[in-house]
């Protein structure tokens, strides 16, 4: 398992009893490095949306228990946040909750001579994702993404 997976995997552990405690749900964790600088994410969610307020708590109670656990080696950045409007859809839950929802999709490698896509997501299996355009639909590999987002709506 990679680090970068580890630390995130360990972090959420330790955010369950946190996001329980505060009402809110955990969206996603990452652990990554941009630039010089590592930074640990949790994204929390809530059916209302969150506040400050809940990610300040949040993040509180959360730096306290890393602080315990101490197991990231390197320094860090944490941030707690909310995943935003136009939120990645990493996980099968997150596109489970978007099926019918309007999508953007960009492939890493051009198709029909174009990267970019969107259209309301039909379906998802393991191994593709299927959204309607207009008339047709596009299936894709998933392996070909290389992001899926809410698509923002003004």
């Amino acid at each position: 398992m990679a680090k970068q997976e580890s630390v995130a995997e360990r972090t959420e552990a330790l955010l369950v009893p946190i996001a329980a405690q505060y009402e809110v749900d955990i969206y996603d964790v990452e652990f990554v490095k941009e630039g010089g600088d590592w930074y640990l994410r949790a994204y929390i969610d809530k059916p209302e949306g969150v506040t400050i307020l809940d990610c300040e708590n949040v993040s509180r109670a959360l730096s306290d228990r890393l602080d315990e656990e101490d197991f990231i080696e390197n320094a860090y950045i944490l941030e707690v946040s909310s995943p935003g409007l136009g939120r990645v859809l990493k996980k099968d839950r997150h596109l489970q909750s978007a099926l019918g929802q309007e999508v953007e999709c960009k492939t890493y490698r051009p198709v029909d001579g174009q990267k970019e896509f969107s259209g309301v997501l039909a379906s998802f299996d393991e191994e593709s994702l299927t959204i309607e355009c207009g008339d047709e639909e596009r299936k894709f590999s998933r392996k070909d993404l290389a992001v899926i987002r809410l698509a923002l709506d003004f």
